[in-house]
């Protein structure tokens, strides 16, 4: 039935509009994009004030009570530079910003909602504006996350969600379309180097009995129409949709579903994973459970060995600063892309296919081969190669290591030194 549901969903969204195009800008970007394989997703909005995460409106709450939460909000402590220095230190090569979340709020000083954080706070600031001008200083690029969902408008044409909110309902999705419409053109023409956006809650009506038509392509074309080269994903849990430019995947690499969001098809699109550093996306008091700065390493490798990027996420708290773990995680993700980034940075899927031993990631361009060994107890590996290599190399000693080619099963059988290269050893193959 569900699938159903999308191949319904998406002949709605294509019967008005034809085939997308995309330019050369747009390729190019696109190319760009594939070779950044690092970026970090931050959440943040007034919910953070609750410290509950970034759908507490949703958990019953009146719409109108939550929003008093703007007339407090004074993160003293936000430093756009700072957010940035921390991120680009860390390796990563781009940011996502949550401009809008599902509660409505808006992170910029739009015109179309005086429900933002320059009109309806004390601190006045636009937050989108100054991490465009410290992302542009500082050489990180730029995409911007925007809510489709809205748990406060009148106007939101409501879905599966946001229906204990009080608000006086009075569906109109023509307006409600150009009010996103002139949002997000605000979003590309008054900030300098927003490259992408981020699109969510398409599937608020995934369980409509009638499929609801989005509109998605005509949405797209007008961005485009904006900005050619602007790159354009949704989180829609389905197959892609007519007029996006790359691809993404919630919870899991491509190629999994542990989360229960990724039934969809792996696209030719560039990809793109996102993931938590701890459990919440927004803000949460209660949850400490960070992952290990290994085990974020080690799922960075994977992704760029499922030829995607990892895009990871950072709940900042309400006073405007980075929690501290996720300052120590980003500068230990650092300190490994110093020594090991060449290993991910532009690479391609990997040919060796995910064993018990790790992972593989190629850099087309030189013809290497990186096997990443995220087993350390692991002594030896077995790796289908169609020809015997010139070179087999410890990637940080560069001393050759001992290697066995078999002519007949096609098979490179490579003895591993005792090591403690947690969380990967790297093998060189050439």
């Amino acid at each position: 039935m569900k699938k159903l549901f999308v191949a319904l969903c998406c002949l709605l969204s294509l019967s008005s509009y034809g085939q997308y195009t995309p330019t050369e800008e747009n390729l190019e970007a696109r190319r760009q994009f594939e070779g950044f394989r690092f970026g970090i997703f931050l959440h943040w909005g007034i919910y953070s004030e609750f410290a509950q995460g970034e759908w507490y409106l949703n958990s019953g709450l009146d719409g109108q009570e939550y929003a008093k939460a703007a007339s407090c909000f004074y993160p003293i402590r936000f430093n756009a530079q700072e957010w940035v220095k921390a991120i680009r230190e860390s390796g990563a090569k781009y940011i996502t910003f949550t401009s809008r979340h599902h509660d409505g709020f808006s992170m910029w000083n739009t015109k179309e909602s005086k429900y933002n954080i320059v009109e309806a706070t004390p601190f006045g600031r636009d937050v989108v504006g100054e991490l465009a001008q410290a992302c542009r200083e500082q050489g990180i690029r730029l995409h911007l996350y925007y809510s489709i969902l809205d748990w406060y408008r009148q106007d939101y044409p409501v879905g599966r969600t946001g229906l204990k909110t009080g608000r006086n309902l009075q569906p109109d999705y023509d307006h409600y379309l150009q009010f996103m419409k002139n949002q997000c053109r605000e979003l590309l023409c008054n900030y300098d180097g927003v490259e992408g956006l981020w699109f969510d809650g398409y599937w608020d009506h995934d369980e409509d009995s009638i499929p609801f038509d989005w509109r998605m392509p005509e949405f797209y074309a007008y961005l485009h129409a904006l900005k050619p080269e602007l790159l354009i994903g949704n989180n829609h849990h389905i197959n892609v949709i007519e007029g996006e430019d790359f691809q993404m995947f919630e919870r899991d690499v491509p190629g999994e579903n542990t989360a229960g969001y990724s039934e969809q098809d792996i696209s030719t699109l560039p990809l793109e994973m996102c993931q938590t550093m701890n459990g919440m996306w927004g803000y949460k008091v209660a949850d400490q459970n960070y992952k290990t700065t290994d085990e974020l390493i080690q799922l960075l490798v994977r992704c760029a060995s499922k030829g995607s990027n990892l895009l990871l996420n950072i709940g900042p708290q309400p006073n405007g600063e980075l929690p501290r773990t996720a300052l120590n995680r980003l500068r230990g993700i650092g300190q490994w892309m110093q020594a090991y980034g060449e290993t991910i940075y532009g690479t391609r899927r990997g040919p060796v296919e995910e064993s018990q031993w790790g992972v593989s990631t190629l850099k087309a361009q030189t013809s290497t081969l990186f096997l990443h060994v995220l087993q350390p107890t692991a002594c030896h590996i077995d790796v289908p190669m169609p020809k015997k290599p010139a070179r087999v190399l410890d990637f940080i000693t560069r001393e050759p290591l001992t290697y066995y080619y078999n002519k007949k099963a096609r098979t490179l059988t490579i003895e591993l030194p005792e090591h403690d290269a947690l969380p990967d050893y790297v093998v060189e193959v050439r």
